[in-house]
């Protein structure tokens, strides 16, 4: 048993001084960015632009990161304004990057959504073996000002770790079918600014759901106002809802937005269930009923409507 701890212990230390090894034969490179801003961002099409000035701090004077750097998880990129001087015996590249970035929205609470904005980036070339980056977590941040308008930043942070790919890519030279990269990351947590947007999207439901209530002041026994506001509020309600569909990505996920309309389209079957029960006592003789359950069903489709809204809302 001793020997097998013994042997295990062992095998951990030349792995470590293995891969220690490994570290002081490669480059290092300092890596950090600044965030100058984010827009268009576009749900239906999952993406946003980013534009930020990236720079390096590294000792090979055969690195061209303007031409090798690889943003993995961008739709587009375009790099200019690149510079590269040399500072207290250092090579120090900086480059202005545009960026159409491809995401995953999470959009089961919009408006009140907030988004985790990840941007990964590694050598086209070189693996660990080779190059590592550091990341420049003292000078890297975003803009305060002009970063991202409509929504508050948090946690913005620059991280380095390492990406896996189980191939070789066909190399002859390598017996091991993995390749290990160097991995750059800059990484917020973005939340909505949602009052104003919330009752802009909105409104037109709400206001569905208004005409349709106008039924229930009038008398029990008109057919077309009984029946004909609720109907139009409905349609107004579908419309409402294709429109704000038009602006999110498809998803099997019910989200608010879902849920809201839900609760307006059940409302409005409500009302139309309340208005056909009052015609019929109404048409039976028996008014003082119908005028009885035309009151309170107003009064619980009113309430129940109003209590689920801000139930769900405040849970978004």
């Amino acid at each position: 048993m001793k020997v097998k701890i013994l042997f295990l212990l062992l095998s951990i230390f030349l792995f470590d001084a293995s891969m220690a090894s490994a570290e002081e034969k490669a480059d290092t490179v300092k890596v950090g960015a600044y965030i100058i801003s984010i827009h268009d961002i576009n749900f239906h099409a999952q993406e946003y632009t980013v534009h930020f000035w990236l720079w390096f701090v590294y000792d090979n004077p055969r690195f061209d990161f303007s031409k090798q750097i690889d943003i993995t998880n961008a739709k587009d990129i375009q790099i200019s304004s690149t510079s590269i001087d040399t500072v207290n015996g250092k090579y120090w590249a900086q480059m202005r990057v545009k960026c159409t970035m491809k995401e995953n929205w999470r959009v089961s609470d919009f408006p009140f959504d907030r988004q985790h904005l990840k941007i990964t980036m590694e050598d086209e070339a070189l693996d660990i073996g080779d190059l590592v980056f550091i990341a420049d977590t003292v000078s890297s941040r975003f803009d305060n000002v002009e970063a991202l308008n409509g929504w508050n930043v948090d946690d913005f942070k620059v991280q380095t770790s390492v990406v896996t790919y189980n191939t070789s890519f066909g190399s002859p030279e390598l017996a091991d079918d993995t390749h290990i990269f160097s991995m750059f990351s800059i990484e917020m947590d973005i939340e909505r600014k949602a009052g104003g947007l919330f009752f802009k999207i909105f409104l037109g439901m709400y206001f569905a759901f208004l005409i349709a209530l106008v039924s229930f002041l009038t008398d029990t026994n008109e057919l077309d106002p009984r029946f004909g506001l609720p109907i139009g509020g409905l349609f107004a309600a579908v419309g409402n809802k294709y429109i704000i569909d038009s602006l999110l990505p498809e998803s099997s996920q019910f989200s608010l937005v879902d849920i809201l309309h839900s609760l307006t389209f059940l409302g409005i079957f409500c009302i139309l269930t309340v208005s056909a029960i009052a015609l019929k006592l109404h048409n039976n003789n028996n008014v003082v009923m119908a005028h009885r359950v035309n009151k309170v069903g107003a009064f619980i489709v009113i309430v129940g409507y109003v209590v689920s809204n801000i139930y769900y809302i405040n849970n978004a």
